[in-house]
């Protein structure tokens, strides 16, 4: 479980003195809940996060355990490293917008065409509950062949599950290679 704290300036003062120690600026809200201004060490953070089996996983601020998901982050534009995220709390029964990973299944047949599998949104933005949520899309590209693509309403709908992106969004597609 990823420990953090609850920081107790908010100003950029206190901000860069945080970050200078090895730790990553988070906010953590809900609805209906107060927002909690906490810390995590970042490579505890990386590690915890790239461990994760599901969307939400659990942390621990202050004695308070909650599960989280990432919903947003900010990174350096230049070294990469992360400078700030935002986590909501998944509470159960309440639907929320998540953002759920694409995966594919199978080799397309495009491939033996001199074609390349070309995953346009890695991430599909979607409204559930947590219960509801899978853990990933999987989308079968064994019938494609070059110029094929998969939209979001070519997909399996999913109980209890709504995509918010529109519906003539191109997810995964078979491109000629060059």
């Amino acid at each position: 479980m990823l420990e953090g704290i609850i920081r107790e300036s908010i100003g950029k003062r206190g901000t860069n003195a945080l970050r200078r120690d090895g730790y990553l600026i988070a906010n953590i809200y809900g609805r209906g809940l107060e927002n909690i201004h906490a810390a995590f060490k970042q490579n505890e953070y990386i590690r915890t996060v790239r461990n994760k089996e599901t969307i939400a996983f659990p942390v621990n601020v202050a004695g308070n355990e909650m599960n989280v998901v990432v919903q947003s982050y900010e990174s350096h534009p230049v070294t990469g490293e992360l400078l700030h995220v935002d986590l909501m709390i998944a509470q159960a029964g309440v639907k929320a917008h998540y953002f759920i990973p694409v995966t594919t299944t199978g080799t397309a047949l495009g491939l033996k065409n001199k074609g390349m599998v070309n995953i346009s949104k890695r991430r599909l933005r979607v409204k559930a509950a947590i219960e509801d949520l899978p853990k990933a899309i999987v989308v079968d590209v064994t019938k494609m062949d070059v110029g094929d693509s998969k939209m979001i309403r070519d997909l399996d709908p999913i109980a209890n599950v709504t995509f918010t992106d529109s519906d003539r969004v191109a997810v995964v597609s078979v491109i000629k290679a060059k």
